[in-house]
């Protein structure tokens, strides 16, 4: 009788034993983790009962905010900002948890970050309500409506990035189709799940951060990088292409410019690797391609920051890259931007960013500082150095030069009289059926073009309204014109 006694203590034991490591394991191991994972709506209901901190864009304009309600959550999350910051703000959920900037620096905005024990602690001491730090972003919002209204003015969906190129401050950061937050935020989980149902069956998807979270073939905009390369190999902007309309490619196969055009509308003779970037001659440059090697082309593109990884810039931002080149005919294809290659709008700001910085690369970031409740500041934005030579200065002031040339080729409203912009266009082909498909539109520039103090990509996708006839001249420059005017107002 004792034996089967003492063998059901041992596993009684055993039992606690396990019991007591597994809360160990969550409640000390697993805590962070569960305690900031997004569908933890445990933790956003006891978050509710504080008052959360706010985002703020320069000049003080709050994006995010807690009002104090009368219901049993004490505070209402608002966002003024609406639509137009969404992919930024994102949303704070008692049922989809939360995303963005909201999830990102949730730690500070609920106070809950270590960086603020000090405050918990005076609080408790004191029995003040405890309230969250705040969250202040590099985006300007004169720069941000004018993104913002030239994508939504004729119903375009796409996205636009401004950058500051000697910092990485992101000025802008604009996608669309997108959505108000506000209601996600409701106490009401009825209105939460009519919103979410809404957005869920919308085509195309609000969700989609298209800035930084989808990639695109960058088209002629991807002929930055190739020119980069080849300044570096052998050419000088003015060594002599091909003008011809049409080439073959080695294995069979053809390319040929926009429209068959000859090369800078001449007669088909050769022209100078600048009048090829200004006219935007696919033949040229997948020919300079062949001749500088996949290899080149790749090291100067990973120079320049396209990386299959992606990086973090205070958001998540996904991988962009230049794919496989196994064969010549691959390299004449990925050097005028098609084939395998596939940007992100950031990545391709960041592109013109480098190149008006002299060939300095800054990592571009969206936080600028947090504080605390009281407006201490707990952490400020140090510009980023990401790679010193990701072009050499004498290349980056080549490809400058050569891009304003192209600027002066470039059709499309906008134009901004007495001021210098560098700039490349894409129009760039798509999908299964891709010359019956509206291309997408780019367009990559930065001002002025002997001080720069902005850089933007617009990405404006299947054409806009242009249909097939699209092409980033007459679709995306005008807004990125007038992004880069409202840049140089606003004094960015």
């Amino acid at each position: 009788m004792r034996r089967p006694v003492r063998n059901l203590g041992t596993a009684v034991m055993v039992l606690v034993v396990l019991l007591l490591a597994n809360l160990t394991y969550l409640q000390v191991v697993r805590a962070g983790a569960l305690r900031n994972d997004p569908h933890n709506s445990r933790t956003l209901l006891e978050e509710y009962s504080r008052q959360r901190g706010q985002i703020i864009a320069a000049g003080g304009v709050v994006l995010a905010r807690s009002d104090p309600s009368n219901d049993a959550f004490r505070y209402q999350r608002k966002y003024p900002g609406g639509a137009m910051y969404q992919a930024v703000t994102g949303y704070y959920s008692s049922v989809y948890g939360a995303t963005g900037i909201e999830r990102a620096q949730n730690g500070i905005l609920s106070g809950d970050d270590d960086s603020l024990l000090g405050d918990q602690l005076s609080d408790l001491l004191t029995g003040r309500d405890p309230r969250g730090g705040n969250v202040y972003l590099s985006l300007v919002p004169a720069v941000q409506k004018a993104a913002w209204d030239g994508l939504t003015a004729n119903g375009y969906t796409g996205a636009v990035v401004a950058i500051k190129p000697q910092t990485g401050a992101i000025l802008a950061m604009a996608t669309t189709p997108s959505y108000d937050p506000s209601p996600l935020a409701s106490h009401s989980e009825a209105v939460q799940r009519r919103q979410s149902a809404i957005i869920n069956s919308s085509v195309p998807s609000p969700r989609t951060n298209r800035a930084i979270g989808a990639v695109y073939p960058p088209g002629s905009t991807f002929k930055l990088v190739v020119s980069g390369a080849a300044l570096q190999h052998g050419y000088n902007p003015q060594s002599r292409v091909t003008g011809a309309s049409r080439i073959t490619l080695p294995g069979g196969g053809s390319m040929s410019n926009f429209e068959n055009e000859t090369c800078g509308d001449g007669d088909g003779s050769d022209v100078t690797l600048t009048t090829a970037l200004a006219f935007s001659c696919n033949t040229a440059f997948a020919e300079v391609g062949m001749s500088i090697g996949a290899q080149a082309i790749k090291n100067q593109g990973a120079a320049l920051g396209i990386d299959p990884d992606g990086t973090n810039v205070g958001l998540d931002v996904v991988g962009s890259r230049m794919g496989d080149m196994p064969d010549a005919a691959a390299v004449a294809q990925s050097s005028i931007g098609q084939r395998d290659v596939a940007l992100t709008p950031l990545q391709d700001a960041v592109i013109a960013a480098t190149i008006a910085d002299h060939g300095t690369r800054m990592h571009p970031y969206l936080v600028q500082r947090t504080t605390r409740p009281d407006l201490s500041v707990i952490d400020s934005t140090e510009p980023v150095v990401d790679q010193q030579d990701a072009m050499p200065a004498a290349v980056a002031d080549q490809v400058r030069d050569m891009m304003i040339e192209s600027e002066k080729e470039t059709p499309g409203a906008g134009q901004i009289a007495d001021l210098v912009i560098a700039s490349k266009t894409g129009t760039a082909e798509h999908g299964t059926d891709p010359k019956n498909t509206p291309p997408h539109a780019w367009y990559v520039a930065f001002a002025p073009a002997e001080d720069p103090q902005v850089a933007v990509a617009v990405l404006v996708e299947n054409g806009g309204n242009g249909a097939l006839d699209a092409t980033g001249g007459k679709v995306a420059a005008p807004i990125g014109r007038s992004v880069i005017a409202a840049a140089l107002s606003a004094g960015s």
